[in-house]
């Protein structure tokens, strides 16, 4: 009885998610109508996950009349959030198929069960549509959409339990 009972209870209870922390993460802008010929492939940055804000890129100067928008990206242990500093100003994200942020993990797996847009905490007018993933890579399309300052988005993410590479 009592081990019928255990067992019922190492179901039920849920698997242990995976982490973000500790892994190692590349950076980078893309802009492209066709990803195999981008407009703009900013100098990625690369870093291990840990605390506080992981990257602040800025403006790296004029690539076919394209720059970097200034932004912040915070990573957590499950989630992921994007803010724009005062530098960034105001204004509109040039329109392309992609625009927007790639954020390329280590791994060999999988890394990514599933992802939810945190409403309550964002303000950029973000879609569904816009973040995809591909095993170890989210992407964040922000194409035509309007930022400045107070601009956020706050991703939660269901990562799984793959090995750090």
């Amino acid at each position: 009885m009592i081990r019928a009972a255990l067992g019922a209870l190492l179901i039920a209870a849920p698997a242990a998610a995976g982490t973000l922390e500790g892994r190692l993460v590349t950076f980078t802008v893309m802009t492209w109508d066709d990803p195999a010929q981008p407009y703009l492939q900013a100098r990625g940055k690369t870093v291990t996950v840990g605390q506080g804000v992981e990257f602040g890129l800025g403006p790296e100067g004029l690539t076919g009349g394209l720059d970097v928008v200034p932004v912040e990206v915070e990573i957590q242990p499950q989630r992921v959030e994007i803010t724009y500093p005062e530098a960034a100003g105001a204004g509109a994200f040039y329109e392309a198929g992609f625009n927007g942020y790639v954020l390329r993990f280590e791994t060999e797996c999988a890394l990514f069960a599933g992802w939810r847009i945190d409403r309550a905490a964002t303000t950029l007018a973000v879609d569904e549509d816009d973040i995809f993933t591909d095993r170890g890579a989210l992407y964040i399309n922000v194409s035509g959409l309007h930022y400045d300052d107070q601009a956020r988005l706050a991703l939660d993410l269901d990562v799984t339990d793959c090995p750090l590479s």
